[in-house]
């Protein structure tokens, strides 16, 4: 399993992100550019000391992640609000790749389409979206629960 930051706009969920991967032992793939300094001082204190502890990989653009990726196991998992399947519906794989997209815009439809299944967090109507750091944890603790790790 791994998670997948799609341009990310907000240092603090960034952080909060990262810390969350550490904490579970998940790689990170940074989709750039993001829309701050990567070492800004929020990043650093939302992250803590955990940042350190991440398998962090940074692409350039979605162009180099997308080739990064090619012939990589697993599926290509997007988090996003216009997704018709909920969460809880997924069997996630151990391979998996959950993507979560900035916290202005999304994702583009060109990563739509790239996606291998694209999911949502039902939530109640009228209301938009949740924080991206809790859409990430919330997902994440569903994928991880399936599958088994890290053990106690």
């Amino acid at each position: 399993m791994r998670l997948a930051l799609y341009q990310p706009d907000i240092p603090q969920n960034t952080g909060a992100i990262l810390r969350l991967a550490a904490c579970f032992g998940l790689p990170v793939d940074l989709i750039e550019p993001c829309g701050f300094v990567f070492d800004d001082r929020r990043l650093r204190r939302a992250g803590m000391d955990y940042v350190e502890h991440v398998d962090l990989r940074r692409h350039r653009s979605w162009e180099a992640y997308r080739a990064a990726r090619a012939g990589a196991a697993g599926r290509l998992i997007l988090l996003t609000t216009q997704a018709a399947v909920p969460y809880s519906a997924c069997r996630f794989e151990a391979a998996d790749s959950l993507l979560l997209g900035r916290e202005s815009a999304g994702v583009p439809e060109e990563v739509h389409a790239a996606a291998d299944l694209r999911l949502r967090i039902p939530m109640r109507p009228g209301l938009r979206s949740l924080n991206v750091a809790m859409a990430a944890a919330i997902v994440t603790a569903e994928a991880m629960r399936q599958l088994g790790f890290p053990e106690p």
